[in-house]
């Protein structure tokens, strides 16, 4: 796992270039280069200077054509390259010479291609690095800055997609992220995309850190195939959060099925989904299943920040529609707000005596009739200090009466603060639908799809007032370069470096004889845990090796000669080093588990829920990238379903809640300070007392990393 996250690209001569060379532009009706170049001279307001670059002419549409970037007369911050791949190592060898600060690279056929391709990327990387050139793509569609009106790009569509706007989109796919781009047809506006294709070198991540410092984008997009540095992506994601721009995620590679898909598009690492998901929510990144919620979230965003008022009202002319939009509040765990009686006071005054004037509101059809109330009573529901959002579902499309419809709600939105979201449910999009998306308001087209963006809008609310100064340290140590192997500690020398570390534990101590055991037992005092101790054995129930609730000596004999004889029995070939005799947890309290893996984009990861025989059964889980502060234990502890049980819940006594966040803030420190060493960490069960009683890991298994060939 790369961790250079400390120091973020500048992109600013990437995003706002002074002078700008077309390496491959061409005059043939359809090409790349030709695309490219009418992009940037006919659809593009760049006043820099533009350099075109065409070995074989002297000049393309009046304009002059230099043979090379070597014969340029001055540098360029930019080099735009759209010849064959196998042409472009030596144009980027070119461009490092001359300190050319940023090469975007149009050319397929790299790492998506196969072994050469891959190799070809590799050097490309190194001639840039040696040069201090920074390298955009391969195997990009290019860069569109609409703000400023200027499209290094290919695509046909640029010059219909320029819609500016406050939102900055950064992505992998093209064509995945052209689709969101053509969004604008809703009236939404974007007003830069970054495709970073194969990112040889530039990653998604520092477009994010871009944008999250850039003056004229509040909401950040990105759809995410793979990353390839986490910390990198954490670094971005949290600088966002820091700067109160919400980051809309939506991650392909789920399933087995799309990581397979997204491995052969971009040759990313995909990542666990349940880690990626993880993350996401450690740092605020608002995850989302689809584009349509993708786009609408967005755009909810960019329209209005949450309040921390979060109850939203319905407002409706249809009774059905009412119930179905109240439905999806209420199944979305959204509130629908109590009106004021100044509200209800309005409703009543100028709806007929059979609306519904409570919250939705069923305002019937005398909105056919009555061209001033709709602007009077949604007017008052969209002013009610009790509620933060208004949503109005719009059926059908009855011409020029719900024209006025959409007139109103825009005359209504002008007037006030309260976000109105129309819902524009109907497959016949007249002029009132035009109307909205002229106004920006960007219509959801189905009840289900508004409600999850809005769910969505309030819990990053949520997230943003339990956070609001944001910091979350990052993972720093990576694993050694080289290559390694894995050994188990036994259980006595796992405790005993979580001892070391000030991992409270129950009193154990490695016995190498029964007469030894018998010993430890009494010092210790009854009942009594014995163990089998061999780092081979991992899992030492399932070969008899572990005898419970010992009374005395007696037993603690019987025992040794028991599970002696099964373990020799079950595994022959194991090395035993004796028995671990443990002093046996009180009796009551709630066994959790708490597990720590290495990611290979996000380093350690830990995983607390429900532990004993339950974790593979409910799988109530919680996971965090490490290292952990106190805040973010505090908050995996209550995640967990299961919290309840350990909040006293039906006169439970509650359970020593502060100990449990204690033990994982000293567990994730031990990761952290080890973290090249330690591979993988499974406590379990980790008991969990009453109040006062503590928490403590009744069993311990460290897998370590080593080098290959080192003595097991």
């Amino acid at each position: 796992m790369a961790t250079n996250a400390s120091k973020p690209a500048d992109l600013s001569r990437l995003i706002n270039p002074r002078s700008i060379a077309l390496v491959g532009a061409s005059d043939r009706d359809g090409s790349i280069g030709e695309r490219t170049l009418t992009n940037l001279l006919t659809h593009s307001t760049f006043e820099g200077e533009i350099f075109l670059i065409n070995p074989s002419k002297t000049e393309i549409r009046g304009r002059r054509c230099w043979p090379s970037i070597a014969s340029l007369p001055a540098v360029p911050d930019v080099a735009v390259v759209v010849v064959p791949a196998s042409n472009a190592l030596g144009v980027i060898e070119e461009c490092a010479a001359r300190r050319v600060r940023f090469a975007v690279i149009l050319s397929s056929g790299f790492s998506e291609a196969g072994a050469e391709g891959e190799r070809a990327q590799a050097r490309m990387k190194e001639i840039a690095e040696a040069g201090g050139l920074r390298l955009y793509g391969p195997n990009c569609p290019g860069l569109c800055n609409v703000n400023a009106r200027l499209g290094l790009t290919f695509s046909p569509s640029f010059p219909h997609d320029l819609i500016k706007g406050p939102i900055g989109l950064a992505t992998q796919g093209g064509g995945i992220g052209r689709n969101v781009m053509q969004a604008m047809e809703r009236g939404i506006g974007i007003g830069l995309w970054a495709s970073t294709g194969n990112e040889v070198d530039l990653q998604v991540a520092d477009f994010i850190h871009y944008m999250a410092d850039a003056p004229d984008i509040k909401v950040i997009i990105t759809l995410l195939e793979g990353i390839k540095d986490g910390a990198k992506f954490a670094a971005a994601v949290q600088r966002a959060a820091a700067n109160g721009k919400p980051v809309i995620g939506l991650k392909v590679g789920k399933s087995e099925y799309g990581r397979r898909a997204a491995q052969s598009h971009t040759a990313s690492l995909t990542g666990s989904a349940q880690v990626n998901s993880a993350v996401f929510k450690q740092f605020g990144v608002i995850e989302v299943n689809d584009i349509d919620e993708l786009v609408d979230t967005a755009w909810l965003f960019a329209r209005a920040m949450p309040p921390a008022q979060e109850a939203v009202g319905i407002y409706c002319s249809s009774g059905g529609t009412s119930a179905l939009t109240a439905d999806a509040v209420g199944s979305a765990g959204l509130t629908l707000a109590q009106f004021t009686e100044e509200t209800t006071a309005v409703l009543r005054k100028n709806l007929p005596h059979y609306a519904a004037i409570g919250n939705p509101v069923d305002t019937t059809t005398v909105v056919l009739s009555d061209k001033t109330v709709v602007e009077t009573t949604l007017g008052a529901v969209a002013g009610d200090a009790n509620l933060g959002l208004v949503i109005v579902p719009i059926t059908l499309d009855y011409g020029e009466t719900t024209a006025r419809m959409a007139q109103n709600i825009i005359n209504v939105q002008k007037r006030g603060k309260t976000p109105i979201v129309p819902i524009w449910m109907s497959d016949r999009q007249g002029e009132g639908y035009r109307l909205l998306v002229r106004e920006g308001f960007a219509p959801p087209r189905s009840v289900g799809k508004a409600i999850a963006a809005i769910a969505r809008w309030v819990e990053y609310g949520r997230w943003k007032r339990a956070n609001p100064a944001f910091t979350q340290a990052l993972p720093a140590v990576a694993p050694p370069p080289g290559e390694f192997t894995t050994r188990s500690l036994s259980e006595s020398q796992a405790k005993q470096q979580l001892r070391d570390a000030g991992v409270a534990l129950l009193p154990n101590a490695l016995a190498r004889s029964a007469e030894e055991a018998c010993a430890l037992a009494d010092r210790m005092g009854y009942p009594i845990v014995a163990k089998i101790a061999s780092q081979q054995i991992v899992h030492k129930s399932d070969v008899g090796g572990v005898q419970v609730n010992l009374q005395n000596a007696e037993q603690v004999a019987q025992a040794w000669q028991r599970i002696m004889t099964q373990v020799t029995r079950a595994q022959p070939d194991a090395k035993i080093d004796g028995l671990l005799i443990e002093k046996m947890a009180p009796g009551g309290g709630v066994e959790l588990m708490v597990g720590v893996t290495r990611d290979p984009t996000f380093g350690h990861v830990m995983t607390f829920g429900l532990g004993g025989i339950y974790v593979e059964i409910l799988r109530d889980v919680t996971c965090r990238m490490l290292p952990l502060d106190k805040t973010a234990a505090a908050a995996m502890v209550r995640e967990m379903r299961c919290f309840p049980l350990l909040d006293g819940a039906r006169g439970r006594p509650a359970a020593d809640v502060p100990a449990l966040e204690n033990l994982l803030v000293r567990i994730s420190d031990f990761v952290t300070r080890h973290a090249d060493r330690i591979e993988e960490m499974d406590l379990n069960p980790v008991w969990v007392g009453a109040v006062g009683e503590g928490a403590m890991p009744l069993d311990a298994v460290i897998i370590e990393r080593v080098p290959a060939g080192a003595s097991a």
